[in-house]
């Protein structure tokens, strides 16, 4: 062999030696460790839910999502709304995202089904004319276009509270306020007539993280 050939010989052993040991190169055909993207924990479930009175309920957090989905769907012009009498109500609403706005309406359905049914979804008033958490009756379901038509479809606390927003979508951007006057929301419950009820409804949800300034 000639001494070119040693050297290279040599060279090329040494190479091999530095790999081996983890010095050198690593093998074209070893496996490949991939870096994966690890999401927040809190990325894996919904964004934090607005407070509502009805949260010591087991159903109430799906009372609530149901309520989130109706006002991101046929609900929508509650939230694009400004009320003239809002800030009785919630004093941040008129400069409030979309989502702090959802909140507010969430939580002041829920003080209001508090005093319509006391948080039971199956409870029937009104001599069984009215149903569910807001106290809904057939004829106004029907009237309103819900889906829910029926005493037994509307003591489902989904559908009731879907179909108390969908009314709702429509009065209160019709009269342009949440009870003043007895229009808006005050035009089909009963407890934003009355002055003790609505003030309270009214302190709870001032008092909630969405609606301070």
């Amino acid at each position: 062999m000639s001494r070119t050939s040693s050297l290279i010989l040599g060279l090329f052993l040494g190479a091999v030696g530095l790999v081996s040991c983890g010095h050198g190169p690593a093998p074209t055909d070893a496996p490949k460790v991939v870096a994966r993207r690890t999401l927040p924990q809190e990325a894996l479930v919904p964004a934090v839910q607005p407070a509502a009175q009805w949260d010591f309920k087991p159903q109430g957090i799906v009372w609530t999502n149901a309520a989130l989905a109706a006002l991101e769907g046929h609900a929508q012009p509650l939230v694009k709304v400004t009320p003239a009498d809002v800030t009785e109500y919630c004093p941040a609403y008129p400069e409030a995202s979309p989502s702090r706005r959802r909140a507010f309406w969430v939580g002041l359905i829920s003080a209001l089904a508090g005093h319509e049914s006391t948080w039971r979804p199956k409870v029937s008033g009104g001599d069984g004319r009215w149903h569910g958490l807001l106290q809904i009756s057939p004829a106004t379901a029907k009237g309103y276009g819900c889906r829910a038509t029926s005493a037994e479809a509307l003591k489902s606390g989904p559908a009731n509270l879907s179909c108390g927003l969908r009314i709702m979508a429509e009065t209160v951007p019709r009269d342009g306020v949440i009870s003043r006057g007895r229009g808006g929301i005050a035009a089909d419950w009963g407890p934003f007539v009355q002055q003790r009820k609505r003030d309270a409804m009214a302190e709870w949800t001032r008092g909630q993280s969405y609606c301070r300034d």
